[in-house]
C-alpha cells in the first residue's frame, strides 16, 4: 500500500470520560476487558469506503450523510451521534444523529472547510427515553390509560416515587456535567425539583429538556465505531458544475483568414461559453506535436505538410508536457487565459495525457520508461481497432519507476503553477493504480483545491477503483445508457451503490464519442440527451462546438468518430446558425442554477409509466420538501404518451393531494390530482418536461 502521507488516526471523539474505549477484539474474548464494555453496538454504515481503506467524498457547503445501525441489547433504547475531526481543528464537532427505523440512525453535516475530515459514531443507552417510557407504562397502567394531573394524584403509589427519585438522580449527575452551561443547568434543575415534587407535567417533552439530556445525561460507557471513515471534502465545483471543451486551435469565425486559433484571441470563445452558463472550459492538450507519424485528417496516416496532427500525441523538438505549442501561444498567454477566464466566472481545465509522441524528449532522454521489442524500436499505442501509430505509451513496470512518478506529477505541479486548478486525465485506466492513489494524494497535500476528472471508459469496477483513489470526478456509460430501462438501471446504481465515492460527469458527447442514438436520432435526440445529462446529474458537459451546432456525420458508417475531426484537423465554426442549440443549453444551465434539487445526486428516484419510451424521475430539494419531476421521451422520431404513477414522498409530499407543476422549459402551468398523471411529449422538438412542484394547493384534501 502506498503511503499516503496523510492522518490516517485521529484522536478519538470525546465522551464522558474521553479516550475510553468501549469494545475489545474478538481475539482477546478469553480475557476480560480492561473496562466494563458498552451494552451498544455501533456499526458506522456511510461513509464507509472498504472499510475505510479509501476516503469517501463530500463537497464544501453540501450535507455530508452519516448513517449508522445503533442498538443496544434488552429492550432500552439506544442513541447516538455522529463526532466530525478536520485535520486542521484540534477538537470534534458532534452532530446529533436521529433514528430512522431499524436501528439505523442519520445525521447530516455541512463541512465548511475542504481537506481531509474523519467521521466516527458514538452510541449510548438513552437512559432518560428509558426512564419516560417507563414511567409512561406506570402511570397509563394505574390510571386505565389517562395521563391527566388529577389521575396522576390519585393514583401516584410507592412504584411511580421510586421512578421520580430514580429521574431525580439522572437530572442531578446532568446537572453537575452541565457546569457553566447555565440554560441547560437551570433546565435540568427544573426537571429535578419537578420530579422532587411529584409535578411531572408537560415538561416531560420540552425540547429543551430533551437537549439538555442529550447533551448532559450519562452515556458511559459509550460504544464507539470500531473504525473512523476518512472523507475529502472538495470545493462546490466539485460535486455541481457544467463543462464545455473546444479546440483552441480551431477558429469560430466563418469569414477568418486565419487557419488556426492562439491562447491570446480566445477571447469571444469564453464569452460564448459563460454566456451558455458553463462553470469550466476544457481545452485538449496544449503541447508541442509530434512530428514522426503524425496523423492527418480522419486519422489519414497520408499527411501533407500542412496537417497539425493530433494534440494527443505530445512533445517534439519544440518541448514535451511542460511545454506550450508555439502555434497556441506561450506561458504568459496562458496565464493570461486563466486570468480572462476568471473574469468571466468561468474556471480553466487542462488535458492530461500521460503519453508521447515518438520524438517526445523523453524518448531520447528517459529510454527506460518506455516499452521496447526485441527489436530495440518502442511499440505505439493500440486499443483495438484503434491504432495510436502518433503516439508510444509510458512503461509503469520500469525498474525507474520512482523518477517517473516524480516526473509525470510535476508536470501537473508544472500548470497548478500557472494558476491551473482543474485536470481532465486522459485515459487514466491504462496507468498504475498505485501512482495515482500517490500523486493524487500527495498533490491534494500541497493543494487541496485540485479537481481530476478521469477520462476512463472501461469496465466497471476499474472505473470505480480509480474513484475510489481520488479522482474527483468520473466519465461514466451515460453516453451509451439510452433507454429508459437502461438510465433507470443506470441511475440508481449511481445514486445508491457509489454515491459516496464516484461522481458521474455526463457527457452527450465528447470528440471521440458520436453515438447512434446522435448520428440517427436528429435535433430531438441532442435535446432529450442533453435534458438528461443536465438534469440526471448534478455535473455535465459536452464537446462544445459539436453538440450545439448538432454535429452528427460520421467518418464511416458504424464509427463513433466524427467526420472531419477536430482530433486530427482545426476547423472553421459558424456560431451563429439558426439550428444552433446554443439558447437551449443556455436555458438548460439557468434552470440547473435555479433549482437546489438539480446540483446533487442524491435522493434520485425513477417513476413507472405505462409507455416504456417515457422516462420519469424525480430529485428532492436538499433541504426542504418539493423538488423537481422530469419526463424525457426517447423515441427521437414519434410523439409518445402514458400515465405516470409518482411516489410524491420522493421529494416529501403527500400520495394523495393536488399539485400546481411548472415546465421550466416551456413555461407552461399544470395540475396533477394524485400520483398518476397522463404526459404527451413530441417525438421532434421539446420533448421533455422539467417541472418545479409548487407543492399542495388549497383544493388538497387535509
Amino acid at each position: 500500500m502506498i503511503n499516503l502521507d496523510v492522518p490516517r488516526t485521529a484522536p478519538l471523539p470525546p465522551g464522558e470520560q474521553p479516550g475510553t474505549a468501549s469494545t475489545f477484539s474478538a481475539f482477546d474474548a478469553a480475557s476480560l476487558p480492561a473496562e466494563r464494555p458498552s451494552r451498544v453496538v455501533v456499526e458506522l454504515a456511510r461513509p464507509l469506503i472498504d472499510g475505510g481503506r479509501f476516503a469517501a467524498k463530500a463537497s464544501q457547503g453540501s450535507p455530508l450523510i452519516v448513517e449508522a445501525d445503533v442498538f443496544a441489547d434488552g429492550h432500552d433504547p439506544a442513541a447516538a451521534s455522529c463526532w466530525i475531526w478536520h485535520d486542521s481543528n484540534a477538537d470534534w464537532e458532534e452532530v446529533p444523529m436521529r433514528p430512522i427505523g431499524n436501528d439505523r440512525f442519520r445525521a447530516e453535516f455541512t463541512p465548511s472547510q475542504i481537506g481531509m475530515h474523519f467521521v466516527s459514531v458514538m452510541g449510548w443507552v438513552d437512559h432518560f427515553s428509558a426512564w419516560k417510557h417507563k414511567l409512561r407504562a406506570e402511570l397509563e397502567a394505574d390510571t386505565g390509560g389517562s395521563t391527566t394531573e388529577t389521575s396522576r394524584a390519585k393514583y401516584f403509589d410507592a412504584t411511580i416515587a421510586l421512578t421520580l427519585q430514580d429521574a431525580e438522580a439522572m437530572f442531578r449527575h446532568a446537572e453537575t456535567l452541565a457546569g457553566d452551561d447555565a440554560d441547560a443547568a437551570s433546565v435540568l434543575a427544573d426537571a429535578r425539583q419537578a420530579c422532587a415534587t411529584a409535578s411531572i407535567g408537560l415538561w416531560l417533552t420540552q425540547p429543551e429538556l430533551e437537549a439538555a439530556m442529550r447533551r448532559y445525561g450519562r452515556r458511559h460507557p459509550v460504544g464507539r465505531s470500531s473504525v473512523m471513515a476518512p472523507v475529502w471534502v472538495d470545493r462546490p465545483l466539485a460535486l455541481f458544475g457544467a463543462w464545455y471543451e473546444f479546440f483552441p486551435r480551431s477558429i469560430w469565425d466563418r469569414d477568418a483568414a486565419r487557419t488556426g486559433g492562439r491562447l491570446d484571441d480566445l477571447e469571444g470563445q469564453l464569452d460564448h461559453a459563460a454566456g451558455m452558463g458553463f462553470d469550466v472550459v476544457y481545452l485538449p492538450p496544449i503541447h508541442p506535436i509530434g512530428e514522426v507519424n503524425r496523423k492527418g485528417p480522419n486519422n489519414s496516416t497520408t499527411v501533407e505538410s500542412q496537417d497539425k496532427g493530433s494534440p494527443w500525441a505530445i512533445g517534439s523538438s519544440a518541448g514535451g508536457h511542460c511545454s506550450i505549442d508555439p502555434a497556441l501561444g506561450n506561458d504568459d498567454d496562458l496565464r493570461r487565459l486563466v486570468s480572462q477566464a476568471e473574469s468571466r466566472g468561468l474556471e480553466l481545465a487542462l488535458d492530461i495525457a500521460f503519453q508521447c509522441a515518438p520524438d517526445h524528449p523523453w524518448v531520447e532522454s528517459n529510454p527506460q520508461w518506455f516499452r521496447h521489442r526485441a527489436d530495440g524500436s518502442i511499440r505505439y499505442a493500440e486499443n483495438p481497432p484503434k491504432r495510436y501509430e502518433d503516439i508510444v505509451p509510458l512503461d509503469f513496470e520500469t525498474e525507474d519507476w520512482e523518477a517517473l512518478w516524480h516526473e509525470l506529477r510535476n508536470v501537473i505541479w508544472h500548470w497548478i503553477d500557472h494558476g491551473i486548478q482543474i485536470f481532465r486525465v486522459d485515459n487514466p485506466h491504462t496507468k498504475a493504480f498505485a501512482f495515482w492513489e500517490w500523486c493524487i494524494a500527495t498533490t491534494r497535500q500541497a493543494h487541496p483545491e485540485v479537481i481530476f476528472l478521469a477520462e476512463a471508459f472501461t469496465r466497471p469496477r476499474v472505473m470505480e477503483r480509480l474513484a475510489k483513489l481520488g479522482f474527483t470526478q468520473s466519465y461514466t456509460y451515460f453516453t451509451w445508457r439510452q433507454t429508459s430501462e437502461e438510465l433507470q438501471s443506470y441511475g440508481i446504481d449511481l445514486a445508491e451503490r457509489t454515491i459516496d465515492y464516484l461522481r458521474p460527469n455526463f457527457w452527450p458527447n465528447t470528440p471521440d464519442i458520436l453515438t447512434e442514438e446522435l448520428q440517427h436520432g436528429g435535433r430531438s435526440a441532442f435535446v432529450a440527451r442533453a435534458v438528461l445529462a443536465a438534469t440526471l446529474s448534478p455535473l455535465w458537459g459536452i464537446y462544445g462546438p459539436a453538440f450545439e451546432l448538432v454535429e452528427r456525420t460520421p467518418v464511416r458508417a458504424g464509427s463513433e468518430e466524427y467526420l472531419d475531426s477536430e482530433k486530427y484537423q482545426p476547423r472553421h465554426w459558424d456560431l451563429e446558425q439558426p439550428h444552433s442549440l446554443a439558447p437551449f443549453i443556455t436555458l438548460l444551465n439557468t434552470i440547473r442554477r435555479d433549482q437546489p434539487a438539480l446540483q446533487h445526486l442524491e435522493g434520485l428516484r425513477f417513476h413507472p409509466c405505462t409507455n416504456p419510451a417515457l422516462v420519469c424521475f424525480t430529485k428532492p430539494n436538499p433541504t426542504s420538501s418539493g423538488g423537481v419531476l422530469v419526463v424525457v421521451n426517447t423515441d427521437h422520431e414519434a410523439q409518445q404518451g402514458g400515465i405516470v404513477d409518482v411516489d410524491w414522498a420522493a421529494i416529501s409530499l403527500a400520495y394523495e393531494s393536488t399539485y400546481h407543476l411548472t415546465d421550466q422549459l416551456g413555461g407552461e402551468h399544470f395540475t396533477w390530482h394524485g400520483p398518476t398523471n397522463y404526459v404527451e411529449l413530441d417525438g421532434d422538438g421539446l420533448n421533455a418536461h422539467i417541472f418545479t412542484v409548487d407543492g399542495p394547493s388549497a383544493e388538497s384534501p387535509s
